[in-house]
């Protein structure tokens, strides 16, 4: 009795058994459509890249190298609590580059930062912006500008120095002025050959996969509505004290002291409490 079930078995395995040459891409890991995408654009850039290779000499002749010097900033003013701690960021075609910290800079930080930079054709300006680095917070934007690459640097090659202004929450260029120093330095034949393959940007339309919106990099910053306010440091019974609050904390600098009685909108107790766990 048991033969025979056994025997039934084993027919209606061999009923279900696939019998036969296998299927074409049996076993095989199929490519998701991300995969195939990423495929996509990986030959994308290798595309790219061959043809800022293969660029005719007289687009190439024009690529150089921009020098710029990152000398210091006079702001007018000192934002939080404490002195900031500066660094900027610049932009130069699709490039962004940044200086180091100045810790305590305040509003007069000072970098002295020499940025090596190759300048694509046709870009005749750089975007400059002064953030406040902070340590348990974003990054506070400060100040922002549009700069004119001088004309005579990049024809005649000539070293120019001068004083930029900047934008920010006081207004269009009412922020203060950044110091930099330009140089220019034609490159023969084109400065992509040889580099780093380029960088592949993710794409915003993956198939079969949601879109999303792509990361930009370079935003210009909302314009800030000029409304005409004064800070509580600058009303009429402030001076007195101010110059009380100062007395008592002699070793903190005074337009510390106004930053933080600004911040505690202009009441004196809560400013002194914010001095003394400052002091602590």
């Amino acid at each position: 009795m048991a033969s025979v079930q056994r025997n039934e078995l084993y027919d209606d395995w061999k009923k279900r058994a696939f019998l036969g040459p296998l299927p074409h891409g049996f076993l095989r890991v199929e490519e998701s459509p991300r995969q195939q995408q990423e495929a996509a654009d990986q030959q994308a850039a290798l595309a790219l890249q061959h043809h800022l290779q293969s660029a005719p000499p007289v687009v190439a002749a024009r690529m150089g190298r921009l020098s710029v010097t990152i000398t210091q900033a006079k702001l007018v003013k000192n934002y939080g609590m404490t002195r900031m701690d500066p660094y900027v960021r610049l932009r130069v075609g699709h490039s962004i580059y940044e200086t180091h910290t100045d810790p305590n800079g305040g509003k007069n930080p000072h970098w002295n930062k020499v940025l090596q930079c190759y300048l694509p054709p046709g870009v005749t300006q750089i975007y400059v912006e002064i953030y406040d680095e902070c340590s348990f917070m974003m990054d506070e934007l400060i100040a922002w500008g549009h700069i004119e690459i001088p004309p005579q640097v990049i024809l005649a090659g000539e070293t120019h120095e001068d004083w930029y202004p900047l934008s920010g929450k006081q207004g269009d260029n009412q922020e203060g002025m950044i110091n930099m120093v330009f140089s220019y330095l034609p490159t023969p034949g084109n400065p992509y050959i040889g580099q780093t393959p380029v960088m592949m940007v993710p794409s915003t339309n993956l198939c079969g996969m949601t879109q999303y919106a792509p990361v930009n990099v370079y935003t210009t910053p909302p314009a800030v509505a000029a409304v005409p306010t004064v800070d509580p440091s600058q009303r009429a019974n402030a001076e007195i004290e101010l110059r009380q609050i100062a007395e008592m904390f002699p070793n903190v600098d005074t337009e510390v002291i106004k930053s933080v009685y600004d911040a505690n909108q202009g009441k004196k107790d809560v400013t002194i409490n914010s001095l003394l766990q400052m002091c602590e």
